[in-house]
């Protein structure tokens, strides 16, 4: 019986039943007897290679051996990790013509609970990918390095994880935050599945609330997982929760080292720790009897996961509840429409303060200069002299965005991608944004040898050197913070010691211990911090997310402009300056007015006109080759493929379309807009795995992506 078929066979009573039956672990196989039979899927990345396949279990493994075992097994010619995805008495394959497992790699109970063996099922299935692919999102963190047999050493927690002093006390809660805490608490008592959306404006002690819930959890005996946005970029709510609940809370993010991430994760399997904060991939988190789930900042773009499977984590959070019998709680400040439309919503409509939010205007950059508004120049000298804090947002880093020849007209432009490279002037290069390709910066055309090489636009590295410029006695520090900052703080030497938090978190400390100063960066900078010093709010050329090919596009600059308005006057007056060349965009204006309610509805009724999510899925699929014809003929292919399996679905398949060159590949793209999900995911499924199997299409990679972002 598969992991996933066991789960179903108790859901009927009810999911706490479920989640009751995934504690017992091991105990299943000795219920029916020792099986002979173990279902492993081999962790292979092969799309068109399908499992699972059966092994003998000699008499001494069987003992052993359970749903969530990994066991090394010998596959073809190679020795490879295998997990055991389900138990049987025989197989179909004569006996004497099965291999067995060469040896278990866990110490103790299987390193799997069932419960989550059962949702990478649902993960390959949901998001058209393979069970190997999906298994290796929820193996123990380093499990691939352990095909050598070799021991892990112990490791202790990495000191800034460590609790120096805690604080159990709470502070007193607002009327607001009770009164949405209650049904929490009331659904905690019930252990009863419920989701539920917070939708509280930036200030409002939305955390507070996570905190009382995660404790009723606690009370009853119940864990918890608390998904945030970026570790490095919400170290204080960390912080508060680590603070709270002291050694029970683990913490689990690519920053730390494998050794670290395997100590965190060992902790939650063996129930020492019973809180896990982290980015999307702590979804998950080996955690038995999971009463709540946080998704803290749900409108945040990071919780898709970019590789293969494509999976969304507020959709596996809400997936993950629903099996465990556990509350789903989403928070935000500016809720993506699709959760607004299906999840019913708790307010905290004020900042627990009493101050007001900032005073938003817009400034019109029709017929100005590029670069600072007069009034936003003035207003950061204002600042300056009164002693305070400010964040500047310009969602563009580097230094120019493409350079060109003022003689020949030539743009200097990525050899593996069809895009213009950018300018980093500090470094000395220019760099593409999407494969990371680098070259000197020219000081003269390699075409036409003019000298004149032009610079156009502006991105965070120039205007941190503008702005330090205008205050160049030293007396207004400027900080930035950007994938740049971000990436040498990673290779710095500093972080060869990895107890340390990182060049990220130092930076936000040194701006947060400052007497004054100003932030700037791209939409790092307005997530989720909370300075109480930060007076004054600043965002440039707000409308540029608005040019982007997306439906979300609008959704996105509302978001990023209320969010950076969060940002300013949490414990002093505040005010927020938006420069933008389309002063009537909708988003924008909403935005100034911290009008979310009013964006949200007229969001609504354009999706539901243009039969967008959430009133239609979108599946897309990208086939890619080195030449533009292999790429092409696959993707017909499958538009050939799904629209004969499913006829209705052929006014809803748009393409196949070529899309720009990416790390020297050419790619064709359809997309799939279906009213019906299951029908869709199912047929899509069907027809990449049989034109990835079919052998037909040598040398072309099938990418799908549900739901796309």
């Amino acid at each position: 019986m598969s992991a996933t078929a066991q789960l179903e066979e108790a859901q009927p009573a009810d999911a706490a039943a479920a989640s009751a039956l995934a504690r017992l672990g091991r105990g299943h196989a000795g219920a029916e007897g020792a099986l002979s039979i173990a279902k492993v899927q081999p962790m292979t990345t092969a799309r068109a290679l399908r499992g699972p396949f059966d092994y003998t279990l000699p008499e001494g493994l069987r003992d052993g051996v359970d749903i969530g075992s990994m066991l090394v097994v010998p596959f073809g010619r190679r020795e490879v990790l295998g997990v055991v995805v389900g138990l049987a008495d025989s197989s179909d394959v004569a006996e004497e013509k099965l291999l067995a497992p060469l040896r278990v790699l866990d110490e103790g109970p299987p390193a799997l609970p069932v419960d989550l063996v059962a949702l990478a099922e649902w993960i390959a299935a949901e998001y058209c990918s393979t069970i190997a692919r999906a298994l290796a999102l929820v193996l123990p963190p380093g499990a691939s390095r352990r095909l050598s047999g070799r021991k892990r050493r112990a490791v202790e927690r990495p000191r800034h994880l460590a609790v120096g002093t805690r604080s159990p006390s709470a502070p007193e809660l607002t009327d607001e935050q009770a009164a949405v805490l209650a049904p929490l608490i009331d659904a905690l008592d019930a252990g009863r599945c419920e989701q539920r959306l917070l939708h509280g404006v930036t200030g409002s002690g939305k955390t507070e609330v996570y905190l009382r819930a995660a404790a009723s959890a606690l009370e009853h005996d119940r864990g918890a997982i608390i998904l945030v946005p970026e570790i490095a970029l919400t170290p204080q709510i960390v912080g508060r929760f680590i603070e709270r609940f002291g050694e029970t809370v683990a913490v689990l993010h690519s920053r730390l080292t494998p050794g670290q991430r395997y100590a965190e994760w060992r902790r939650l399997r063996e129930g020492e720790a019973r809180v896990c904060v982290g980015p999307r991939s702590a979804v998950f988190a080996p955690i038995e009897d999971l009463g709540l789930i946080v998704v803290d900042e749900e409108h945040d773009a990071s919780y898709k996961h970019e590789g293969d499977p494509r999976y969304d984590a507020r959709d596996v959070a809400a997936e993950r509840a629903r099996r465990s019998g556990a509350v789903l709680l989403l928070g935000s400040a500016t809720p993506r429409a699709e959760t607004v439309h299906r999840v019913p919503a708790s307010r905290l409509a004020r900042r627990v303060d009493g101050r007001p939010l900032p005073a938003v205007r817009v400034l019109d950059m029709r017929g100005e200069q590029q670069g600072l508004h007069p009034l936003t120049a003035q207003a950061l000298a204002e600042v300056r002299s009164a002693r305070g804090k400010a964040i500047v947002l310009l969602n563009r880093r580097g230094w120019s965005n493409f350079l060109s020849c003022r003689s020949c007209g030539r743009v200097w432009s990525c050899p593996e991608c069809d895009v213009a490279l950018v300018l980093h002037r500090s470094g000395g290069y220019l760099a593409c944004h999407h494969c990371g390709h680098r070259e000197s910066a020219p000081a003269r055309c390699d075409e036409c040898s003019s000298t004149a090489v032009a610079r156009h636009g502006a991105g965070t590295e120039r205007l941190q050197h503008e702005i330090s410029s205008v205050f160049d006695d030293g007396s207004f520090p400027v900080f930035r913070l950007d994938a740049d900052v971000v990436a040498a703080a990673d290779s710095a030497p500093a972080r060869a010691n990895a107890d340390e938090e990182g060049g990220v978190g130092a930076l936000l400390r040194r701006f947060e211990a400052a007497d004054c100063g100003v932030l700037i960066g791209t939409q790092m900078v307005a997530k989720g911090h909370d300075f109480p010093d930060v007076s004054l709010g600043v965002v440039l050329d707000a409308d540029a997310t608005l040019r982007f090919p997306d439906f979300r596009a609008e959704e996105r600059t509302f978001a990023l402009i209320a969010q950076l308005a969060g940002r300013a006057g949490r414990g002093v007056h505040g005010r927020v300056l938006v420069q933008t060349i389309a002063p009537e965009a909708r988003a924008i204006v909403h935005a100034a007015r911290h009008d979310s309610d009013g964006f949200i509805a007229g969001e609504l009724d354009r999706r539901r006109a243009l039969r967008y999510p959430p009133f239609s899925h979108l599946i897309r699929i990208v086939c890619s080759a080195e030449e533009s014809p292999p790429a092409r003929d696959a993707a017909t292919e499958l538009r050939e493929r799904i629209c004969a399996s499913a006829p209705s679905l052929d006014s809803s398949v748009l393409g196949p379309a070529a899309l720009f060159r990416l790390r020297g590949r050419e790619r064709q793209v359809l997309v799939v807009k279906a009213p019906e999900r299951r029908e869709a995911l199912q047929v899509v499924g069907e027809a990449v795995q049989r034109a990835a199997a079919g052998g037909s299409h040598a040398g072309v990679s099938f990418s799908v992506d549900v739901d796309p972002q």
